[in-house]
C-alpha cells in the first residue's frame, strides 16, 4: 500500500507537470479529510507521509491557548496554557501540540473522496504556476488554438496544459472564428481565478493594434518611430499617431511599407480594420487636424479651458468628416484627447459673430465704453476683463488705436469691476454658515466656514463629497480629508476614538 502512495505520487506529478511534493502535500490533505471524517469533524488533524518509503503517520493537534484568553473556545481542537504545560513545560500560547492517532487505512478511504481533494490542490498548484510563468508577461502578444467557444467567449489552448480567454467584450464583432483556429491577442491580465482561465486576452484594446505594428515595422522595434497612441472600432476603423525619431525617416510610408503591404498584415489580423495612420505633432491643433484625416479642415479654433477645439470643414466635406455614426471625429477625439465639435465653415462664422457680439456686448456693458473700442479690443484677441486688466501693457500699447490714457483708463475700469465682484463674491460667501453637525465633526471653525463657503454647509454635504473633490475646497493630508468624509458618512470614529 505504502509502495501505492509512492507510484500515484509519481504518475499523477508526471501526467500533470506539477512537483513532486505538492502531490505529497494533496495525499496528506485526502488522509487528514479521511480521518477527520473517522473521528470527528472539528479534530484538527495531521497526516505526514515519509517521502520515501511511503509510510504516513497521523496526528492530532490542538492550538495551546492563554488560560485567561477570552477567545477560547473548545477544547476540541484548543488546549489551556495551564494543562498542556503538564505534559510539556515548556509550551507557550500559539504553539502546536500533536498526539499520535491511530492512522486510516489508505485503501479504505473514499476512492471518490480522495480524489477531488487531490485533484482540487492540483488544480490550485497549476492555477498558482500559471500565474507565476505569465504574471510578468502581460503587454505581450500570444498566440493559441481555439479549444471552444463559450457564449461568445474563445477559450484558447496555448501548450502546457495552460488556457486563456478572449472574453466576448474583447473579441472583434462579427469575426468568423471556429475551434481548432490559431488566434492572435494581446495579455492584458494575469491573476487567480476561483474558476477558470486565469489568462485574459484581447483582441480590441488599442495596445493589441500597437503591439501588431511593432512586430511588422523594424523601425519601431528599433525605436527610430515612436507610437505616440491609437484608437479603435474593433473590426471596422482605427487610427494610430506616429512619430519619427530621425527627421529624415518618413513615420507614415515606414507603417505602410511598400505597396502598403505593412499596413495590410495587420489590418488582416484585425479582420479588415482600416487604419489610418497619423503623423503626431507637438502642435496640438496640427495633431487634430491630422488625425481628422481624411477630411480637410478649414479651420480650428482653440478653447483651452474647456479643452476642446471647434473644426470647420466645407459643407460637402462634413459628413466625410463625423464619419459613419460618428466614427471618425470619435477615433480622432479618442487618439487626440481633445473633445471635438465639427461644423461647416458656414455654421463656425456664424458661431465667431456670435461670440463677437457677445465680447462685445460684455466689454460694453462692463467697461463702459462705446462700440467701437469695445470691437478694438476683441479684435485684438482679448476675450476676458482679466486680460485686460493684468496682461503686460506693451501688448497693449501695441495698439495703435489706444494712446497711454485710453490704456490707463481701461486697465483701471476693469480692475474695479473685478474688485467688486471679488468683494461681492466675499460678501456672499461670509453670509454663509456652516451648520453645527459640520462645525463639530471638522473640529475647525474656520475650516467649517471654508466649506460653508464653498456650498458644504451640513455633514451631509461633506459625506457626499470625494476626497480630491474636499482637496481642492481646503488644501489638506489626503488621509485627514478621507478620514473626514467617512466620519461624515458615519462609516468612521471621529479622530481619537475607537471605533
Amino acid at each position: 500500500m505504502n509502495k501505492n502512495i509512492l507510484l500515484m505520487a509519481e504518475v499523477v506529478s508526471n501526467e500533470k507537470e506539477v512537483d513532486r511534493e505538492i502531490v505529497f502535500q494533496s495525499l496528506e490533505a485526502a488522509l487528514a479529510s479521511a480521518s477527520r471524517e473517522h473521528y470527528g469533524a472539528d479534530w484538527d488533524v495531521r497526516v505526514a507521509i515519509d517521502r520515501t518509503t511511503g509510510d504516513y503517520q497521523t496526528f492530532r493537534r490542538w492550538t495551546v491557548v492563554d488560560d485567561e484568553d477570552p477567545e477560547f473556545q473548545s477544547s476540541v481542537h484548543q488546549v489551556l496554557l495551564a494543562r498542556a504545560q503538564i505534559e510539556k513545560p515548556d509550551v507557550q500560547p500559539g504553539d502546536i501540540i500533536e498526539k499520535p492517532l491511530e492512522s486510516v487505512d489508505f485503501g479504505r478511504i473514499g476512492a471518490q473522496k480522495a480524489k477531488q481533494v487531490i485533484f482540487q490542490r492540483l488544480r490550485d498548484a497549476e492555477r498558482a504556476r500559471t500565474v507565476e510563468l505569465y504574471k510578468d508577461r502581460v503587454g505581450e502578444l500570444l498566440t493559441g488554438l481555439i479549444k471552444r467557444l463559450e457564449r461568445g467567449a474563445a477559450i484558447l489552448d496555448l501548450g502546457s496544459n495552460v488556457e486563456a480567454v478572449v472574453p466576448r467584450e474583447h473579441m472583434i464583432p462579427r469575426e468568423p472564428v471556429r475551434p481548432g483556429d490559431r488566434l492572435k491577442g494581446y495579455l492584458f491580465e494575469v491573476g487567480p481565478q476561483p474558476r477558470g482561465p486565469q489568462l485574459l486576452m484581447s483582441r480590441t484594446r488599442p495596445e493589441y493594434l500597437i503591439e501588431l505594428f511593432k512586430i511588422e515595422v523594424p523601425e519601431i522595434a528599433q525605436g527610430l518611430i515612436e507610437i505616440k497612441g491609437a484608437a479603435r472600432d474593433p473590426g471596422l476603423r482605427a487610427k494610430i499617431a506616429v512619430q519619427a525619431k530621425d527627421k529624415r525617416i518618413d513615420p507614415v510610408g515606414a507603417c505602410v511599407g511598400m505597396r502598403g503591404s505593412r499596413v495590410q498584415s495587420v489590418s488582416n489580423e484585425l479582420a479588415g480594420e482600416r487604419i489610418d495612420i497619423v503623423p503626431w505633432n507637438e502642435n496640438v491643433a496640427q495633431f487634430v487636424i491630422n488625425a481628422m484625416s481624411p477630411a480637410e479642415v478649414e479651420s480650428i479654433v482653440v478653447d483651452e479651458e474647456a479643452h476642446a477645439m471647434s473644426i470647420a470643414v466645407a459643407e460637402e466635406k462634413l459628413a466625410q468628416a463625423i464619419g459613419r455614426g460618428g466614427q471618425n471625429v470619435r477615433l480622432a477625439s479618442e487618439l487626440t484627447g481633445w473633445t471635438l465639435n465639427v461644423m461647416t465653415a458656414e455654421e463656425a462664422e456664424a458661431n465667431k459673430e456670435q461670440e463677437t457680439e457677445s465680447l462685445v456686448k460684455l466689454f460694453q456693458d462692463q467697461l463702459d465704453v462705446d462700440a467701437d473700442i469695445a470691437h478694438i479690443l476683441v479684435q485684438e484677441g482679448f476675450t476676458s476683463l482679466e486680460e485686460i486688466a493684468y496682461v503686460p501693457e506693451e501688448e497693449l500699447h501695441s495698439i495703435a488705436e489706444f494712446d497711454e490714457q485710453v490704456i490707463e483708463e481701461l486697465r483701471r475700469r476693469s480692475r474695479d469691476v473685478l474688485l467688486n465682484k471679488a468683494l461681492v463674491t466675499a460678501e456672499r460667501a461670509a453670509a454663509v454658515k456652516p451648520a453645527d453637525d459640520l462645525v463639530a465633526l471638522v473640529g475647525d471653525e474656520a475650516l467649517a466656514y471654508k466649506l460653508a463657503a464653498a456650498g458644504v454647509v451640513t455633514r451631509e454635504d461633506l459625506g457626499d463629497l470625494a476626497t480630491d473633490e474636499l482637496l481642492e475646497i481646503a488644501p489638506m493630508d489626503e488621509a485627514h480629508a478621507a478620514d473626514l468624509i467617512m466620519q461624515a458618512r458615519g462609516l468612521a470614529a471621529p479622530s481619537g476614538e475607537q471605533a
